[in-house]
């Protein structure tokens, strides 16, 4: 499963170790606000299986987790009509850190330090492998979709889309 002498010790994995998923550790050098593709670029992988953890808010503040396509980004106004409420938007920073216990660019859906609801783009599940964060910038872990699902029981979701460019 994995080395302990190089893994860091974050929730993320004391949780998917004690889930028993089977995961590949994959260090890069992080570069702030490198992203997706960097990331991608930095392991070999098509930005499309390397999946985002974007902690976003309702209109009452109450904080969830969407799981993307790294090349996809989440239209929020489809989000918010499938869960019934009026607007979804991302969380600052510092609102996603203290929901989580992780720094943006490092944050995974494993662990967090207050329970999130998660939803996972539907699509996701089509791939043969995703690359996640572990919870550590700079640290992504390999999968099948399969194990997020176990191991976080998300509400699939049908809200990707392009990302506008510029």
């Amino acid at each position: 499963m994995s080395d302990k002498s190089k893994t860091p010790v974050t929730p993320a994995i004391r949780m998917l170790q004690e889930a028993g998923v089977a995961y590949t550790e994959h260090p890069y050098d992080y570069v702030e606000k490198g992203g997706t593709a960097r990331c991608a670029m930095m392991l070999g992988v098509d930005e499309h299986s390397v999946v985002k953890t974007l902690v976003m808010e309702d209109d009452d503040d109450r904080p969830l987790i969407v799981i993307m396509h790294g090349d996809r980004a989440v239209s929020t106004k489809n989000l918010a009509r499938q869960l019934g409420v009026k607007h979804i938007g991302p969380c600052t920073p510092e609102t996603a850190e203290r929901h989580t216990g992780y720094r943006v660019g490092g944050t995974s859906p494993f662990g967090t330090r207050k329970p999130v609801p998660v939803y996972l783009e539907r699509t996701i599940l089509d791939l043969d492998r995703i690359y996640i964060n572990g919870g550590h910038r700079g640290f992504i872990l390999g999968m099948l979709p399969a194990e997020v699902v176990r191991v976080l029981n998300p509400t699939l979701v049908d809200v990707a889309t392009e990302p506008s460019k510029g």
